[in-house]
C-alpha cells in the first residue's frame, strides 16, 4: 500500500497497470494489481480474527470483555479514518497552518495507541513506571486528536464534530473506517457461529447479498444506511473480511492440521471464489469504488493464492531470506501506514514536496523513489517495534 500510494503521485508517467484502474478508466470493468491491495487488507483482517479472538478464549478471558474489546477496536478505527479523510483543514479558518494539523493528527494517533515493552532486565518498578508513563502518553494522545477534530476547519467553515445539533461529519470512513466496520461484522460472525466453517460461508454469501439488495433499492430510506453503506461497506466489503474468516478458521481446525489437508482446502476455495467472480461479472462488472461482488471474489481467490504461497515459504519450507523480512515487516504494519500517510502532509509543512515530486522525473525514477520510500518506512517501524514501541488497538 505505501508503494502504490507513493507511485500514484507520479502521474501521468505511471502507466495505467500500476494505478487503480477507475483512475485511467471513468466507468468500465476491470481491476489492476492496485486495486488488490486494500481488499487484502480486509481479508487478512478476517484471518487473524480466528487467532486473535480464539486465544483470548483460549486464555479463558471474561466473555464480556471481548465484545468490548472488539467495539473499543472498531470506534478507534472509525475516529482515526474519519479524521484522516477530511485531509488538510484551511490554514486562514483555522488559525495557524494547516499542513501541521495532519503532522499532529498523525502523530497524536500514533500516540494514543501505542504500547511500551521495557527491557526484561528492568525491575518490578521500572516496569510500573513504564506502565505509568505508557498510559499518561496515551491519554494526552487521544486528548489531542479529540481536541483537533474539534478545532477543524474547511475553507466553507465545515466542522468535524459539531454540538448544536451533535453530529460528526462522515462523508465516508477512510481506509482504516472500511476495516473497522469489515472488522465489526466479522467478529460478530465468528463469535457467534466460531468454527463453524459451513455457516461462516453462509453469512458470506449473505453478506454478498446484501449488495445485490441494495442495488435494487431495498435500503433506500433505512436510517442505518444513511450511517454506513450497507451494501458495499457491511455487505460485499465485509464479506471479505468473513471470506478470510473463513480460511483463516482452517488454521485453528482440528481436522486440517496437515499441510495435504490445507493444500486441498486452500485450492478449493481459491476455485470457488474464482467460478463466483467469474459467474457474477456481466451482473455487476468488476469495480473497486462500487465493491462489486465480482471485484471481491477475484480478490479474495489471488489473495488466497498469495497467503498459500507466503505460507508455504515461511511455515512449511522456511526460505528465510524471504519469510524474515516479511514477518519484521509485518510486526507494526498499523504504524508504517501512519507514517506513510503523514509523509505527504509533513513534506507540504517542511516546504519538501516540490523536491520530493522531482525525483519521479520518468518511470524507472518513480518506481525507485516509491521502492525506497516504502524500505524506510518499514525500517524505521521495524526498528521502533525492537525498541519496544509498537501500536496496538
Amino acid at each position: 500500500m505505501i508503494f502504490v500510494n507513493d507511485l500514484s503521485g507520479g502521474g501521468k508517467i505511471v502507466p495505467d497497470w500500476m494505478v487503480h484502474f477507475s483512475d485511467r478508466h471513468r466507468g468500465g470493468s476491470g481491476m489492476t494489481f492496485v486495486d488488490l491491495v486494500f481488499p487484502a487488507f480486509l481479508f487478512i483482517v478476517g484471518m487473524s480474527v480466528p487467532l486473535s479472538l480464539g486465544g483470548r478464549m483460549a486464555k479463558s478471558e471474561p466473555f464480556l470483555r471481548i465484545p468490548g474489546h472488539v467495539a473499543v477496536r472498531t470506534l478507534s478505527l472509525l475516529f482515526i479514518g474519519i479524521l484522516m479523510v477530511h485531509e488538510t483543514p484551511d490554514t486562514a479558518a483555522l488559525g495557524w497552518p494547516g499542513d501541521w494539523w495532519c503532522v499532529l493528527m498523525y502523530l497524536s494517533a500514533i500516540v494514543a495507541f501505542c504500547s511500551f515493552s521495557p527491557p526484561s532486565s528492568a525491575s518490578e518498578s521500572r516496569r510500573k513506571q513504564w506502565k505509568i508513563a505508557g498510559f499518561c502518553l496515551r491519554l494526552a494522545g487521544l486528548a489531542s486528536l479529540v481536541w483537533l477534530a474539534l478545532v477543524f476547519r474547511d475553507a466553507k467553515g465545515q466542522r468535524i464534530i459539531t454540538f448544536a445539533p451533535f453530529s460528526v461529519e462522515t462523508a465516508w470512513y477512510g481506509i482504516l473506517g472500511l476495516i473497522g466496520w469489515a472488522y465489526l461484522v466479522t467478529c460478530i460472525v465468528f463469535l457467534v457461529f466460531r468454527p463453524n466453517r459451513t455457516a461462516i460461508l453462509g453469512c458470506m454469501v449473505l453478506l454478498m447479498c446484501l449488495f445485490v439488495a441494495d442495488k435494487n433499492g431495498l435500503f433506500e430510506g433505512f436510517w442505518l444506511n444513511r450511517i454506513v453503506g450497507i451494501g458495499g461497506t457491511l455487505g460485499s466489503l465485509a464479506a471479505i473480511a468473513v471470506c478470510g474468516l473463513l480460511l483463516g478458521s482452517m488454521l485453528t481446525a482440528a481436522d486440517l492440521t496437515s499441510l495435504k489437508a490445507r493444500t486441498g482446502f486452500t485450492f478449493w476455495f481459491v476455485a470457488g471464489c474464482a467460478a463466483a467472480a467469474l459467474l457474477l461479472n456481466r451482473a455487476y462488472g468488476i469495480s473497486k469504488n462500487n465493491a462489486t461482488p465480482s471485484w471481491c471474489f477475484w480478490a479474495c481467490a489471488i489473495t488466497a493464492a498469495l497467503w498459500y504461497v507466503l505460507y508455504l515459504l515461511s511455515d512449511v519450507r522456511p526460505v528465510k531470506i524471504i519469510s524474515r523480512p516479511l514477518a519484521l515487516a509485518g510486526q507494526n504494519v498499523l504504524l508504517a501506514y501512519l507514517i506513510s500517510e503523514m509523509l505527504p502532509g509533513l513534506l507540504d509543512a517542511l516546504r519538501l514536496s516540490g523536491g520530493y515530486g522531482h525525483l519521479a522525473m520518468n518511470l524507472p525514477s518513480a518506481i525507485a523513489r516509491s521502492a525506497l520510500c516504502s524500505v524506510i518506512i518499514l525500517l524505521v517501524s521495524t526498528s521502533l517495534n525492537r525498541l519496544g514501541f509498537r501500536l496496538k488497538l
